[in-house]
């Protein structure tokens, strides 16, 4: 697929001179950053938004930053969603159910990054439970609303290089918590289930993908001290070097929502369906080292059979078969 976006790609760039009128999108997360700014430039262009946050004040801040941008009929509705209580994904889920309001595009946006150890309210480890199984069950609950030719988007992360999912272990019962590791699994899951639910779907007319959407400064200050971030930029020019790459750069928010606007209604929907992209552009599927920039997924996260048996495993542990 040739296109003229990439890395320098703004979510407004990707989406210049399109229409979206009579487009409805659900977005999960839509209270701060990535969600909001998705949600934002897709109401400019005349899109439906029904966007979740976990309470009324989140809710508040979210429509007070995006609504003024809506156009072209475009709008914004709220709907409580804690993705840390299935209690809550289902209330959110049979509310959107019973509205009988088919969506066109479908975004999985909200998660949990390196969170501390803990659980939610269901006793899954927090970010595992949050980015993946939340979505899991919230996505299949909707299901029969995408509407055939529609997209189910996930976003997920390069961070999935750090470690493939552990079914046995998914709680970290039986090694000590690391909560890179936590977060890499979430987001291989989430990979892994855009796979699958491509399979299941595509017979209708319904395509689902996953993607990373780059990489803003304020996340890693917020990991790492001046100094670890200092060294860990260091090591990642010198791959890029070594590479004959440019140096590395950070994204702005609107840098990093373009992959997720671009999936959902600009590239073609085989040519992204059951596949991984960043950078507006379909990744390679390689082995790479967890400090590499360059683009790509890694096998096992694209891996048709592992994503049958995540969806098996993933059924199992929150006790409903889709």
């Amino acid at each position: 697929m040739t296109n003229s976006f990439g890395a320098t790609s703004t979510a407004d760039d990707v989406l210049s001179g399109k229409d979206l009128r009579g487009k409805r999108v659900l977005i999960t997360g839509v209270s701060a950053g990535l969600g909001v700014e998705t949600a934002r430039v897709l109401v400019a262009h005349g899109a439906y938004v029904v966007g979740t946050a976990r309470t009324p004040f989140e809710a508040e801040q979210a429509e007070a930053g995006i609504q003024p941008h809506a156009s072209r009929g475009g709008g914004l509705t709220l709907i409580n969603l804690d993705l840390a209580s299935l209690e809550s994904v289902r209330r959110c889920a049979d509310a959107l159910i019973a509205e009988a309001q088919p969506f066109d595009v479908v975004i999985a946006n909200a998660g949990a990054v390196q969170a501390p150890f803990g659980h939610t309210t269901d006793g899954f480890e927090t970010q595992f439970g949050i980015n993946h199984l939340g979505h899991f069950v919230l996505v299949n609950r909707i299901a029969s609303l995408i509407a055939p030719g529609g997209r189910l988007v996930v976003v997920a992360s390069i961070g999935h290089r750090a470690s493939d999912v552990d079914l046995d272990n998914p709680n970290f019962e039986r090694q000590p918590y690391d909560p890179m590791i936590a977060y890499a699994r979430s987001k291989t899951a989430n990979i892994l289930f855009a796979v699958e639910f491509d399979r299941r779907h595509r017979t209708r007319g319904v395509r689902a993908t996953a993607l990373h959407p780059g990489v803003i400064k304020s996340k890693l200050e917020q990991r790492m001290s001046p100094e670890e971030l200092d060294k860990a930029l260091e090591q990642i020019n010198t791959q890029l070097a070594a590479e004959g790459r440019a140096p590395f750069q950070y994204r702005t928010i609107s840098h990093r929502a373009a992959t997720s606007v671009w999936a959902a209604f600009v590239a073609r929907a085989d040519e992204i369906g059951g596949r991984f992209c960043e950078d507006c552009q379909v990744s390679p599927v390689v082995n790479l080292p967890v400090n590499s920039m360059s683009p790509g997924v890694m096998p096992y996260a694209v891996d048709p059979e592992r994503a049958g048996v995540l969806w098996a495993r993933s059924e199992e542990m929150v006790g409903e078969r889709f």
